[in-house]
């Protein structure tokens, strides 16, 4: 590029101030918001998973397709069928449980701590390396000895010492790096629990689940898991498995001999015959990302346009540039200019205008990335660091060229051929309507594909509402919850149960508290799992069991959450004992369980407490509560009291008082550490946050498809005011000649806004016709609305009506105001 065609420019553009900050800002827009978008997705969807290679990795999904059970963890008996039956196309199986704990400091005050029990061949199946000491063997995962004889102690020294390797965090927050750890045993408060530490994982292992999985990301302390195959604990689900393929070996073999292995354990066991047990093999990056792979990439696709709608904004604005510098290109051509000349000094502009935009969108992206991570949904993987990498900045220098390209090679073109003779004759504004027809045209696809994009955010706006307006099936205002874990309790059921007692006389207490209790799990808070349930008929054929999600509470649970009673009675302090097989039931279950007669005074089978299902009454039905999730009403639910297991089974708390829940968060920590200090309290927060947290998905997709749609719809709108202007400063002598021949203002207004009317129609019937199909594939992320929902079309048509007839108010206005005499006078 000559030097003197970069001075021209520049020269040319700082005398046209207006137009050039705003095709700076359009194109900053576009390449900003792209390029912040292209990182996240780049981030989430397309970076390698930080394993030994990582498309290699498969997990193993349990399925069980007649109880509508999906993505189950496995059995430890399970797993080790799978891993034994699975050797032809698999190198090797390990497999993962996470949990949460508290571990005392050597202060001897609590600390929650991520525990990961793991095969010892996981972090060589993951390519994890050690920083200090040694990798698992796998003496370290030999099952325990059997358990005694009734009443016999077992001899001492007989259990196998459990054996950890920390996390380079964890040892350094704990240990402080002290490697005289290694050999040493942690001390703990639980009897029989002092695993010896014997290496530090490398810094940065982490395990990447999709978050419904609820694996912990980053565990302090593995242990090796010692394994037992006991076919009496077959249904004990808690092992998440990852084999690693053979090298050459596709999905679909690993998916047929992972079928070879389900075949087996359905042969073999009645009931996962019965409940159709399946293994379904799906890559991990694949099974990650799944839950969040369509809003990403329809967050994509809205950018894409976005930027689509930015090159079209700024093509319109140098083709009316052109059309006004008719003449200088005139003269340049009949001073001697070429056409290669004209071209490359268009093109030059269109690039010095590319490169400050660049460089603006370049800051914006950044700007924008911080802003996406402060607002993005937990359910978003890998969204802790989006850097602008080296792939993220050579896509935006691809976009730059791209944008370059388009906006600059059809003014160019147009520029190079003048009709030097005509144009030197006339003043350059008579130009009749068809020769407008190539900036019409951009308008129009400027404005169909602003519409989808507008159709999509109203989409996502009525999804929102809907969820506002969703029924919880509890009352989540002015409800503090938290959890409590650890402590000095005794394995004494008889002292649970007084420990539970206390804890909610002492919260009760409180001034300002009207009501206590405890469940596990807890609305919104994860942890729920399922159980199998039937009638009298599932004794003689083991296909009638169905699956239930369950929980166990403390009585008064349903009148501190506010969940209506609907029939029966709900748990009173006499039904809070082993010996009461009694439970309540929700109105889903009731309906499904007894259709059309009342559930009150029926019995279940269930299988919880024991191996062999075992009969409860149903004492009372409830209201549904959404457990799991906002938008999606979730499976049945059955209802137990914490004495029914025992004692001690509560997790979760929750306090409901008069005024706002946060205040009262210390006054909840130090009654817990007045009670027991060295009891864990831990997510002490209220119930809305947990609210606010399962909307947040939709909260971002809306934010983000609402602000593309309406900085689409501005640009559409400068757009089209840019060739109405154009039109009217062309057509200043023929509304010249229309008014002098007694044409009203009144018809002149109207033929503008007529003309950009018409555009606009001819843009929004085309994308009427684009957003039917592609908003079809926003379907997962909408909420009790329809992809092709006529309301939103008709109402997001009348809003672009509106915007197209503010574009075209102004242009409109200036041609009826025309002088006519002046007009003829100037042409």
């Amino acid at each position: 590029m000559p030097g003197s065609d970069l001075r021209y420019a520049a020269r040319a553009l700082f005398h046209t101030p207006v137009f050039s900050a705003t095709a700076v800002i359009t194109i900053a827009l576009g390449i900003g918001a792209s390029t912040a978008i292209f990182s996240v997705t780049n981030a989430v969807l397309l970076r390698p998973l930080p394993y030994r290679d990582p498309d290699r990795l498969v997990l193993a999904c349990a399925d069980m397709q007649t109880r509508n059970v999906v993505d189950s963890p496995v059995s430890a008996e399970n797993f080790i069928d799978l891993r034994n039956g699975a050797k032809r196309m698999f190198e090797d199986f390990g497999a993962v449980f996470t949990n949460r704990g508290n571990f005392p400091r050597e202060d001897g005050t609590p600390e929650q701590v991520r525990f990961a029990r793991v095969t010892t061949n996981f972090f060589g199946l993951m390519g994890a390396k050690m920083v200090l000491g040694r990798d698992f063997a796998d003496s370290d995962g030999l099952p325990q000895p059997p358990p005694p004889p009734a009443g016999t102690a077992a001899p001492a020294g007989s259990r196998l010492p459990d054996i950890a390797i920390l996390s380079y965090e964890y040892w350094q927050r704990r240990y402080g790096g002290n490697s005289a750890v290694l050999g040493r045993p942690m001390l703990n408060n639980a009897p029989g629990f002092n695993p010896q530490i014997v290496g530090v994982l490398a810094p940065g292992f982490e395990l990447l689940f999709r978050p419904s999985a609820e694996v912990e990301r980053r565990p302090d302390i593995w242990i090796a898991a010692r394994l037992r195959y006991d076919n009496a604990n077959r249904n004990a689900y808690f092992l998440r498995a990852i084999g690693r393929l053979k090298p050459g070996v596709t999905l679909r073999q690993a998916q047929e001999e992972v079928d070879l292995v389900s075949a087996e354990i359905r042969r073999n066991f009645p009931l996962y015959r019965t409940a159709r047990f399946q293994y379904r093999a799906e890559p991990m990056k694949q099974y990650m990302v799944a839950e969040v792979r369509p809003a990403i990439l329809a967050l994509m696709g809205a950018v894409i346009f976005l930027l689509l709608i930015a090159c079209a904004n700024v093509a319109n604005l140098l083709l009316v540039r052109v059309s006004l510098r008719g003449r200088e290109l005139a003269v340049r051509a009949a001073l001697g200019g070429s056409r290669w000349r004209l071209v490359r000094q268009m093109l030059t502009e269109a690039l010095l205008l590319t490169g400050l935009g660049t460089l603006v969108g370049v800051g914006l992206a950044w700007v924008g990335i911080h802003e996406l991570l402060r607002i993005a949904p937990a359910n978003l993987p890998r969204l802790d660091s989006v850097p602008l990498d080296p792939l993220v900045l050579t896509f935006t220098i691809l976009i730059a060229a791209a944008a370059a390209a388009i906006f600059g090679v059809a003014p160019a073109l147009r520029a190079s051929r003048p009709d030097v003779m005509n144009v030197l004759r006339a003043s350059g504004r008579t130009v009749a309507l068809g020769a407008n027809q190539l900036r019409s045209g951009v308008v129009v696809a400027e404005v169909a594909l602003s519409f989808v994009l507008l159709i999509g955010s109203g989409l996502m706006f009525r999804s929102f509402l809907a969820l506002q307006r969703t029924n919880l099936g509890f009352d989540p205002h002015h409800l503090l919850t938290f959890g409590l874990v650890g402590g000095r309790a005794a394995n004494v059921p008889q002292q649970r149960a007084a420990l539970m007692r206390e804890i909610q006389s002492r919260l009760r207490a409180l001034p300002g508290v009207e009501s206590v209790t405890g469940s596990f799990p807890f609305p919104l808070a994860g942890g729920f799992s399922t159980i199998r349930w039937g009638k009298e008929e599932a004794l003689a054929d083991p296909g009638k069991y169905q699956a239930v999600d369950w929980q166990v509470v403390l009585p008064g649970y349903f009148d501190t959450l506010r969940t209506p009673l609907l029939a029966g009675r709900t748990f009173t302090d006499a039904d809070n004992a082993p010996e009461r097989n009694v439970a309540i039931m929700d109105q889903v279950f009731a309906s499904k369980a007894f259709p059309g007669e009342s559930a009150v005074g029926k019995r279940i089978l269930i299988r919880l407490r024991t191996p062999e299902p075992e009969w409860v009454e149903i004492i009372g039905v409830v209201g549904h509560q959404r457990q799991t999730s906002i938008a999606d009403p979730g499976r049945e639910q059955v209802y137990f009291t914490d004495g029914f297991l025992q004692h001690g089974s509560v997790r979760q708390w929750a306090v409901r008082a008069s005024g706002d829940p946060a205040k009262y968060a210390p006054l909840v920590r130090a009654e817990i550490a007045k009670i027991d200090p060295h009891m864990l309290i831990h997510d002490v927060q209220p119930e809305d946050a947990l609210v606010e947290k399962a909307q947040a998905g939709t909260r971002f997709s809306l934010v983000l498809i609402g602000l593309f749609a309406t900085i689409a719809g501005l640009l559409a709108a400068v757009g089209l005011y840019g060739v109405l202007s154009t039109v009217v400063r062309q057509r200043t002598a023929e509304i010249g000649v229309r008014m002098a021949l007694g044409a009203a203002p009144s018809s002149i207004f109207n033929l503008v806004v007529g003309h950009g009317l018409r555009l606009t129609a001819l843009g929004i019937v085309a994308g009427i016709g684009v957003a039917l199909g592609l908003t079809r594939a926003m379907t997962t992320m909408l909420i009790g609305v329809k992809p092709t929902d006529p309301p939103t079309f008709a109402s997001i048509v009348v809003v672009f009506f509106a915007i197209a007839a503010m574009a075209c108010w102004f242009p409109a206005q200036r041609a009826a105001r025309l002088d006519p005499t002046a007009a003829l006078r100037e042409e």
